[in-house]
């Protein structure tokens, strides 16, 4: 960090470089410009219509075409990725060699190899990396999670998780239905997010196998595009990612998560995400039909020998994404070592000087990438696939399958 640079303990702005101008970069950029103790003065992107709209909307100094040029911006604190996954990488370990913190879209990388790079640059780094798994926000998730911290359900020894559309391929022949770009279909877009919520709620249980199945049969023919029935992409249009995927993950707890998620299938029309734990003394659902702000949580159990169920009235706000970056500017500014999930025991310190951020680093995006990665081989494979688990300190895997990247 050079002189002119902020220090994140400093009272003082820290000055963010957005990269993106489509839905990501600029819910990141209306999240960071309405937070305190951050200020967007640099935002890029390749059409030059809509980076000129946004930098006028939001009062952006300096706007440019390529991320190259804001990374190599030495008075920024922060680059804010929102961009295609394939550039998640590259973006990420430019910014953190160069002493910057990093907010990335999700998933962290399009394979669990790249986000394990990632995530040794920022601990090499002392820098933090977050990752936008912002639906673990959601008001009705928070409090399910602080009820389920008393333990009223018992043993949780089985999970579902599941993110469902009828017809919502996000693009038909663009860069979320091309593997090298995306990484993946629906599980790696919609299903890391519940997949997220669930190891949440579940007290960050490791995922130590998976066996999977995946199906491209709908997007293939050009069907479930964002218009109910048959999209306006043509039949052989490129779709090499799957469009439905299911899971069984096993626990290191002994527990289990069944996990679905797809952009098109004939089922019902409105969106449909769910997550249901099924404990030994209780369970819980969480059920968010159609973005539902009220009314999704209900809870299971028994009262003087019947079955009761309550329903809290929990309202969900919007603003998922400004919840997740006002955590990320608090982590930075504080320097904190709390981290959302279970972490790794260690973590390096720069040389000459003591690690401030450490457990900040995205160890448990790392996980996620590493479950999805999996459930791609098992899928591809036909087989049960076990989850290469990271010493990240150490800087290698202790995973003992072949072919889980």
């Amino acid at each position: 960090m050079t002189s002119d640079q902020t220090s994140p303990t400093d009272t003082a702005e820290l000055r963010v470089g957005v990269i993106g101008l489509g839905f990501a970069g600029s819910t990141h950029l209306e999240a960071f410009s309405s937070l305190p103790g951050a200020r967007v003065v640099a935002l890029a992107g390749q059409e030059e219509a809509r980076l000129h709209e946004l930098g006028s909307a939001y009062g952006v100094e300096r706007l440019v075409a390529d991320w190259e040029d804001v990374v190599a911006m030495d008075d920024l604190d922060v680059i804010s990725i929102g961009v295609p996954n394939a550039l998640h990488h590259p973006i990420a370990m430019a910014a953190l060699r160069s002493g910057k913190h990093v907010f990335c879209e999700k998933p962290l990388a399009t394979t669990g190899d790249l986000a394990a790079e990632m995530v040794r640059a920022a601990r090499d780094a002392d820098r933090v990396l977050e990752v936008a798994y912002n639906h673990r926000r959601r008001a009705d998730v928070a409090f399910l999670a602080d009820w389920l911290a008393d333990g009223p359900i018992g043993d949780v020894y089985h999970a579902r998780a599941s993110w469902m559309r009828r017809a919502g391929v996000p693009g038909m022949g663009s860069w979320f239905t091309n593997k090298e770009a995306s990484g993946g279909g629906p599980m790696i877009d919609l299903g890391s997010h519940v997949l997220d919520i669930a190891l949440h709620l579940l007290g960050e249980p490791r995922v130590t196998s998976v066996s999977a199945v995946a199906y491209g049969v709908l997007g293939a023919a050009g069907r479930g595009g964002r218009v109910y029935g048959v999209s306006s992409a043509p039949t052989g249009s490129a779709f090499d990612v799957e469009d439905f995927s299911s899971a069984l993950l096993r626990l290191d707890d002994g527990g289990s998560l069944q996990l679905q998620a797809s952009w098109a299938s004939y089922s019902k029309v409105h969106e449909d995400i769910e997550v249901e734990l099924l404990g030994a003394t209780g369970g819980a659902r969480l059920h968010v039909d159609d973005y539902a702000t009220d009314g999704t949580l209900t809870l299971y159990s028994d009262v003087l020998g019947q079955p009761a169920e309550t329903r809290p009235a929990v309202h969900v706000p919007a603003g998922h994404h400004r919840t997740v970056i006002e955590g990320f500017i608090a982590s930075v500014r504080s320097g904190a070592s709390a981290q959302p999930g279970r972490q790794s025991a260690g973590g390096a310190a720069p040389a000459g000087g003591e690690a401030q951020y450490q457990g900040r680093y995205g160890e448990y995006a790392l996980h996620r990438s590493r479950v999805v990665d999996a459930i791609y081989a098992s899928a591809e494979q036909g087989r049960e696939v076990e989850v290469p688990q990271d010493d990240v300190d150490a800087g290698v895997r202790t995973d003992s399958e072949e072919g889980v990247r």
